[in-house]
């Protein structure tokens, strides 16, 4: 006999690790390019003369479809899992603030993740904001009333809104012709050289080059706190109003959600993403509209990624299980895949691995990442077809586990 209340459960549990494994995948399209090109505006870098039309299309299918996508998603399901874990801890502890506790511990762990990642294999490490901004601002709200969650969310979405068009409007007091004509020329030459140390250095100057990136990310990171937080609480709540957990009882509000997010997101991602290409190509001839653009990116790129969230919560039939069967696997793997990830590329791209990223082109950067997504599918099933959770959550819930059997001897 099948228990529909756990069957349900089970289904909605594997379509929130879909969503996750989506955007973990989605993350990887944005990043593989910075394992060439280094930390600078111009994220794509150069086009060469001799790149041929797939090159282009890459670069343009990245920035309209991917960049800044998916790290509103995985920091939406960041705020989703703060809910669903401290629900869980309360429930074997019985008291918030042990929840409370335990989740600091959680996070903890996620800092240390994010600063070995940041230091020993990537610069553009997210964990390590997502940390502290689980520190300040989630855990403050471990079993707090609806109504404190709104008030709280929204006083991050002002600020969030305040900076945005503080530095819009600063920007375009400070832009004028030949200011932008002289920092492309700057920044082409910083690229370059961060693509010459990425790409054929060896193993000491690509960790020096990694810590000096890593350092001005994770400052730089700070600034957009306030959407991260905002992101988070909206997780938060769209767990304890059941928009998410009870996605079937909502499908008027995803549906509200879907076409405002593609009418919103799809103009404005192609127009952004024709400026990346343009400015690919003719990176000495910047456009002013690529700074304006580039200024509301992160309302832009949003309102593509609800888009994204409502119509993968709204699939159904074949398509909806073949998200769950097999992109739920990798979600449930999401930290070690997002860690997994770095470390083969920078061995297959970087100088002291493969070095692919000096001889192969820009749209043979993304076949590397589709191949290691391809790979990630397959391993995942294999690994959770013989362990409940993937390597790194297993330490990651021994180390919790040990906190609580701590809590239990002190009690």
């Amino acid at each position: 006999m099948i228990n529909h209340h756990s069957a349900s459960h089970s289904s909605r549990s594997a379509r929130i690790d879909a969503l996750r494994g989506i955007a973990v995948f989605g993350i990887l399209l944005v990043n593989v390019w910075s394992f060439i090109w280094g930390f600078e505006s111009l994220r794509y870098g150069v086009l060469p003369a001799t790149a041929s039309i797939f090159d282009v299309l890459a670069v343009a299918f990245t920035a309209f479809f991917a960049e800044q996508k998916f790290y509103p998603i995985f920091a939406f399901l960041f705020g989703v899992g703060f809910v669903l874990v401290t629900r869980s801890l309360k429930q074997k502890l019985g008291r918030w603030s042990d929840a409370e506790r335990l989740y600091r511990r959680r996070l903890k762990w996620l800092l240390a993740c994010g600063v070995v990642h940041g230091t020993l294999i990537w610069f553009g490490d997210i964990l390590t904001v997502y940390a502290i901004a689980g520190f300040f601002v989630l855990a403050s709200l471990t079993g707090a009333r609806l109504r404190r969650v709104r008030n709280t969310l929204l006083i991050w979405g002002i600020i969030f809104f305040a900076l945005l068009l503080g530095n819009f409007l600063l920007g375009m007091q400070m832009v004028s012709p030949e200011a932008l004509q002289e920092q492309a020329i700057n920044t082409v030459a910083a690229v370059e050289a961060g693509r010459v140390v990425y790409t054929e250095g060896n193993l000491l100057s690509i960790g020096m080059q990694r810590l000096g990136d890593y350092a001005s990310v994770t400052t730089q990171s700070l600034f957009i706190l306030p959407h991260i937080a905002l992101l988070f609480l909206l997780g938060a709540i769209s767990v304890r109003l059941g928009w998410l957990t009870h996605a079937a009882r909502h499908q008027i509000f995803w549906r509200r959600v879907q076409w405002a997010g593609f009418a919103i997101g799809i103009p404005f991602n192609l127009a952004w993403a024709t400026l990346v290409v343009a400015e690919a190509i003719d990176p000495l001839h910047p456009s002013i509209y690529s700074f304006l653009l580039y200024a509301w990116l992160p309302v832009g790129g949003t309102c593509l990624a609800a888009a994204y969230v409502a119509t993968i919560l709204l699939a159904k039939n074949a398509i909806g299980r073949w998200l769950d069967n097999w992109l739920a696997p990798v979600g449930k793997m999401a930290l070690t895949h997002y860690l997994l990830q770095s470390l083969l590329c920078s061995i297959l791209i970087q100088g002291f691995g493969f070095g692919l990223g000096a001889v192969w082109p820009p749209a043979g950067w993304l076949v590397i990442a589709f191949a290691i997504m391809l790979l990630q599918l397959f391993f995942s099933r294999w690994w959770l077809a013989r362990y409940t959770q993937g390597p790194l959550e297993i330490l990651w819930r021994r180390y919790v586990n040990k906190g609580i059997d701590d809590a239990d001897k002190n009690s």
